[in-house]
């Protein structure tokens, strides 16, 4: 049988964009290559890379603009074990942002398709008594990072897991942590996300999901739209909040905003639903944030989680929800 390939490619061709083959300008396999080698490539002009199934154990800075990974499926993951306290060779720790497995640093850029991981043993460390420092992040969204896509990635970690500085849209993920693992000061749209809390042994409260340090006068912070909210087995009922307000380093100028529309919530949630988070007063004084004074919402929450209105866990009307939209969240980004 003789085939035309001149008709083949004419055809290939005459095909709409979306169903013809996509295009890399890096294939990585971590059999015999590294993503690091693969970024140094990358010009700021569009640039693709595909990831190969397997591990890829790296802990890397993304700096360029406009570049896409998209991994084979879950099975393909970038990890690394960094932690707050970690030391660094010139003995100064790591810190909590330092600790990321992968940090974005430039606008444009997409995830798709693959595994985020911090694998630091947060059990032992527990364990053994030396929790302290344990924050561990697996993705970190920086501030000059605007315009940053994560879609159908999982991202893994057990405190600090997504720490996002810039505004963010996150689609159709599955993240998974323990304390504080949404987080930051981002206006970030998360849509039809599966959100889990994971179990620590030995321990009452398991976590808090979110924790929003939005400036107060930026409208939005962290958006929840018709995400689940599981847990991990051995996650007891009633264990765990929706999240809690941070005011880094007692930055009064901050007013923590989190919001969860039409999400359905299994029966680890509290059903107070948000609780305080302390912090230091201008006069070193221990002070705490509490959900009455910020920015703390649902609207059409269901499933055993679910809760009436009270003073921690406000409602929204119909049509102050109506407000917090993907398209106002993310305003000026098409």
């Amino acid at each position: 049988m003789r085939i035309d390939r001149r008709g083949l490619l004419a055809g290939m061709l005459a095909l709409p964009a979306a169903t013809r083959p996509a295009q890399y300008d890096a294939i990585v396999d971590p059999r015999t290559g590294t993503l690091g080698e693969a970024l140094k490539k990358a010009t700021g002009a569009p640039y693709r890379i595909l990831l190969r199934e397997g591990v890829f154990t790296e802990k890397l800075t993304i700096e360029t603009p406009n570049v896409t990974i998209v991994g084979s499926g879950p099975g393909t993951a970038i990890q690394y074990g960094a932690y707050n306290g970690l030391k660094k060779a010139d003995g100064s720790n790591w810190g909590t942002a330092g600790s990321a497995t992968l940090t974005i640093a430039a606008p444009g850029v997409t995830l798709r398709n693959l595994t985020v991981r911090n694998s630091f043993d947060f059990i032992g460390a527990k364990r053994d008594n030396a929790g302290n420092g344990a924050q561990a992040v697996a993705l970190l969204v920086r501030r000059e990072a605007d315009r940053t896509r994560i879609e159908r990635c999982h991202l893994e970690g057990y405190q600090d897991t997504l720490y996002l500085q810039a505004r963010s849209r996150v689609s159709g993920c599955r993240i998974v942590g323990g304390v504080d693992f949404i987080f930051g000061p981002a206006a970030a749209w998360f849509d039809r996300c599966e959100i889990v809390t994971r179990f620590v042994p030995g321990i009452e409260t398991q976590g808090y999901v979110a924790a929003p340090s939005t400036p107060a006068a930026q409208p939005y912070g962290l958006v929840f739209s018709h995400c689940r909210l599981a847990r991990e087995r051995g996650v007891p009922d009633r264990s765990a909040w929706l999240g809690r307000p941070w005011r880094t380093g007692g930055d009064m100028s901050l007013m923590g905003q989190a919001v969860f529309l039409h999400c359905w919530m299994d029966a680890h949630i509290q059903r107070e639903g948000w609780t305080w988070m302390g912090y230091k007063g201008a006069n070193g004084e221990q002070r705490q944030l509490t959900p009455q004074e910020a920015r703390l919402l649902e609207f059409g929450s269901s499933g055993p989680g679910a809760a009436s209105a009270a003073d921690t866990r406000r409602m929204l009307s119909a049509a102050d929800a109506a407000a917090f939209s993907e398209e106002h969240v993310l305003t000026g980004w098409h």
